[in-house]
């Protein structure tokens, strides 16, 4: 009989209140520089270790993002791909044969055109560049192994996820299913810096390991919104239905694109240091037309394509969250294999034939004035088995529209979703 190895995702966003920063003109701001996420540097090289994950990354990003979509309706979506591939990437150390090659299909990385090693030392790389205490905004990722003191893990897979991503391996004591939460909880309250308490309400009796991964992000606006301008205003779920929301708006420069063909306004919100989110905003129905043809070639496309000039920005202070089954969503994406008996897990333990039981993924974002923070976590349970001359166009977000944000120092999506009703409560 198989151990199940189960896999939680979990993933909070959450934007900071504050006051517009003083000693910033508008000349100032209008001559500072907006780099796009498409401008990727040459000088860098394409050879980086991170780099060459990076259109992996993106690619299942997306395919995710279409596939919660299909079954989401008209439901608020938001989760970190980032978390997501980082968590079964780190599992896929330990599978082999055709578990192996399905996994590394579904996190949609080309094997014909890179080794395997190469994926995880660019994850290992990824993981250096996110956490770089230096940087401007604040931003974590990382993993953990809770681990039954009963369960006797390879020295070498022990070896691979501590070197490639970081991971430590908390011996805990699954018999005691209480003391073994309690752990795991503690452990994702602190590193999402209490964003997520209590995150597992359970445990299968039979769990025998945990794999966790998780990323917190707090960042500011390089040009914060102010408090005063903020407005109650309507938005238009749809033709019919409309709520109230709290609308921030701001008359300044941004880098915007108005996509003819896609019917589609793209506006960058750059916070300080590395790290953009790209509004996107549909014309009134044309949320589907977009949805359909949202590639990472299309976000390139609309990065390129970005120019900077004056705007009259109106976007609502929102909080939603999501909650994701992955393995129901891995499943239709044609990943199986590693939640079945025939999972070939054999490269974590000799002795004992592990699958993946469970895999779910929760994230919540709340945007305000000043900044964003979010995080996400991953576990994983184991048991047997140029400016225009005419008037500054008026973009406002008062009706459907989707959310990116992007790691511009590692070239990564860290969080992807679509505001359907900003006025929403959370799952």
């Amino acid at each position: 009989m198989k151990s199940t190895l189960y896999l939680c995702l979990l993933l909070l966003g959450l934007h900071v209140q504050g006051l517009p920063e003083p000693g910033h003109s508008d000349e100032q701001e209008e001559q500072k520089a907006v780099h796009s996420p498409g401008d990727h540097s040459q000088v860098e090289g394409e050879n980086l270790p991170h780099l060459k994950i990076a259109p992996g990354n993106a690619e299942f990003a997306f395919r995710f993002y279409k596939q919660v979509a299909a079954e989401g309706g008209d439901k608020n979506i938001f989760f970190s791909p980032l978390s997501i591939s980082a968590a079964f990437a780190m599992l896929s150390l330990g599978a082999r044969a055709a578990t192996c090659h399905e996994l590394h299909k579904g996190l949609t990385f080309n094997m014909t055109e890179m080794e395997e090693r190469e994926v995880h030392e660019g994850f290992r790389h990824l993981l250096q560049l996110l956490n770089d205490p230096h940087r401007e905004v604040q931003l974590s990722m990382g993993n953990a192994l809770f681990v039954d003191d009963q369960l006797k893990l390879l020295q070498k897979f022990l070896d691979d996820v501590t070197n490639f991503y970081d991971s430590e391996a908390v011996s805990s004591n699954f018999q005691d299913i209480s003391e073994a939460k309690k752990k795991i909880n503690d452990y994702i309250e602190r590193k999402t810096h209490g964003k997520f308490v209590d995150f597992l309400k359970s445990l299968d009796s039979d769990t025998v390991m945990i794999l966790v991964n998780y990323i917190f992000f707090k960042g500011y606006w390089e040009q914060p919104f102010s408090s005063l301008l903020t407005k109650d205003a309507d938005f238009f779920i749809d033709a019919k239905k409309s709520v109230k929301v709290k609308m921030m708006h701001r008359s300044k420069v941004y880098n915007v694109y108005k996509d003819e063909k896609l019917s589609c306004w793209v506006v960058e919100i750059p916070y300080k240091g590395d790290v953009s989110a790209l509004f996107v905003l549909p014309d009134e129905g044309a949320m589907k037309q977009v949805e359909d043809v949202l590639l990472k070639e299309t976000v390139s496309n609309w990065a390129k394509s970005l120019k900077s000039r004056k705007i009259h920005l109106y976007i609502p202070k929102f909080s939603i969250s999501g909650c994701y089954d992955v393995k129901n969503l891995f499943k239709k994406m044609g990943v199986t294999e590693v939640f079945g008996d025939q999972a070939n897990l054999s490269g974590m333990t000799e002795n004992t034939s592990l699958k993946v039981s469970k895999a779910m993924h929760k994230a919540t974002v709340d945007v305000n004035e000043n900044g964003t923070e979010a995080a996400a976590v991953t576990v994983v349970e184991i048991i047997p088995m140029s400016l225009p001359i005419p008037p500054p166009p008026v973009i406002k977000f008062n009706r459907p529209f989707m959310m990116i944000i992007f790691d511009k120092t590692v070239h990564s999506i860290l969080f992807l979703g679509k505001v359907m009703n900003p006025a929403a409560s959370e799952d």
